[in-house]
């Protein structure tokens, strides 16, 4: 939902706000081959095309229904050898792509969706150490399916669904209301087993001791997975401790979702107000004007 008076939505859902995290977290990792599932409007695709210049490696960039914006910078870059676009669903595109150093993920928000791209990237990465950068792992989908298109997801593992109610905080349904829109399908319930990106990093976790697990708790949640046997695993838990171990920062979170969802009730109101007659709302200096005309 977007603020018309706003140059941006308060919203705040882009990957771009983490590059000072991600980017440098690439650098200290050695990551030159990256795969980045969900472009989008191509912001971040094009601050991490910059950093696989600089590394002399390559971006190869999975989305099936990117936005013009980003379809731009396709274009311009098609023979760019640090650069490669696949258009497909990333579950299709994956088990084609040999073992990249590290993956950045903000595609589909639901569990199917992530297992699965989770596994194949696990099977995918040979002797590697694995570096996964994984978006929206707080609210709202952090324990609650989201859908972009309901239909690719199998109906065993698919949430019965709405994309006309709306979510609010600390209520495990669906309201009148709340957050929703731009034809995107949430899971009528949160929390319970399989469902949500959250839900879905810990249960491909659950077997793998080898792998650590940390939150960002801001702007939706950033979830990194990590070798821990990696060359480079202190150095990246040491420049993650700062934003991992910080209630300040979900206590900011946490401020930030309920004074947005403040601004949606009042925009709620704002349009299921009658519309004013335009006969009674005459600026008071044209009724002054009138008064004045028919007592001369």
């Amino acid at each position: 939902m977007q603020i018309d008076c706003m140059k941006t939505s308060p919203y705040l859902y882009s990957l771009t706000l983490f590059g000072e995290i991600i980017l440098p977290a690439l650098a200290l990792a050695g990551a030159r081959q990256i795969v980045e599932i969900g472009s989008e409007y191509g912001g971040f695709t094009r601050e991490l095309h910059a950093f696989a210049i600089q590394a002399a490696g390559k971006l190869i960039s999975i989305d099936p229904t990117p936005k013009p914006d980003a379809f731009k910078f396709i274009a311009a870059n098609r023979d760019n050898p640090h650069f490669q676009f696949i258009q497909d669903a990333s579950i299709s595109a994956l088990p084609a792509l040999a073992g990249a150093d590290a993956y950045v993920i903000d595609g589909d928000h639901n569990y199917f969706t992530v297992r699965a791209e989770l596994d194949l990237i696990a099977a995918a990465r040979g002797d590697k150490p694995l570096l996964v950068f994984e978006h929206d792992v707080c609210w709202p989908c952090g324990r609650r399916d989201m859908y972009y298109n309901p239909g690719a997801v199998p109906l065993p593992f698919r949430q019965p669904y709405s994309c006309e109610t709306g979510l609010t905080l600390d209520n495990p349904g669906m309201i009148n209301g709340g957050l929703r829109g731009g034809g995107i399908s949430f899971a009528l319930r949160e929390g319970g087993p399989a469902n949500g990106v959250r839900t879905a990093i810990e249960d491909f976790l659950a077997h793998r001791p080898d792998l650590r697990f940390e939150v960002i708790p801001v702007v939706l949640g950033l979830g990194i997975i990590y070798s821990r046997t990696a060359p480079w695993v202190d150095r990246l838990t040491e420049l993650l401790r700062p934003f991992t171990s910080s209630p300040l920062l979900e206590m900011l979170e946490r401020n930030r979702l309920e004074l947005y969802l403040k601004i949606i009730e009042l925009q709620d109101r704002l349009q299921s107000r009658p519309k004013p007659n335009p006969v009674l709302q005459r600026p008071a200096i044209f009724n002054q004007l009138t008064i004045q005309t028919r007592q001369a």
